[in-house]
């Protein structure tokens, strides 16, 4: 049985302040001890573009950061497609967005994961020129890291339990 690879995709511009925290936690995951058939990335694109990126992929976590009206930061959420509202990057001004580049894909049988997990973080500052995250966002970082690698291994273990039912 070939094993199905996963994603897990670190959206950002690392130059934003805390709009950076996607590939962040990339580059702090990929040290962690994770399973072989996790691939870590980073990526700041959207729509089309993003697409060939989840491209082959059976499942994809979609790290991103997201600014919610009363959201605290370093508030983390796991969400789906179907309960999403809005990052910047995955819906982008410039190209049709991502969910509607994955309706595209599906349509032309186009080979897109199956599984989309987005784990947004709430953040305080994006529109600052710094390769620091904001004082808000650094204090929660560790908290941040610890919740998602938690997430991850999780998702893991489950994928595991199931594979010997």
């Amino acid at each position: 049985m070939e094993t199905e690879k996963t994603l897990v995709l670190g959206i950002g511009n690392d130059i934003l302040t805390d709009d950076g925290i996607g590939p962040k936690l990339i580059r702090d995951l990929s040290l962690k001890d994770i399973p072989a058939e996790i691939i870590f990335q980073t990526a700041s694109v959207g729509g089309l573009e993003l697409l060939e990126t989840v491209s082959g992929y059976s499942r994809i976590f979609m790290i991103d950061a997201i600014r919610t009206s009363g959201g605290k930061p370093g508030n983390v959420y796991f969400l789906s497609p179907d309960d999403f509202r809005e990052t910047m990057h995955i819906s982008n001004l410039h190209d049709i967005n991502f969910f509607t580049s994955l309706e595209l894909g599906n349509r032309l049988n186009y080979p897109i994961p199956s599984e989309i997990i987005i784990i947004a973080v709430e953040i305080a500052e994006d529109l600052e020129f710094s390769d620091e995250l904001s004082p808000a966002l650094q204090k929660k970082y560790p908290e941040i890291l610890n919740k998602v690698y938690k997430f991850l291994q999780e998702a893991m273990l489950s994928d595991i339990s199931k594979a010997h039912h």
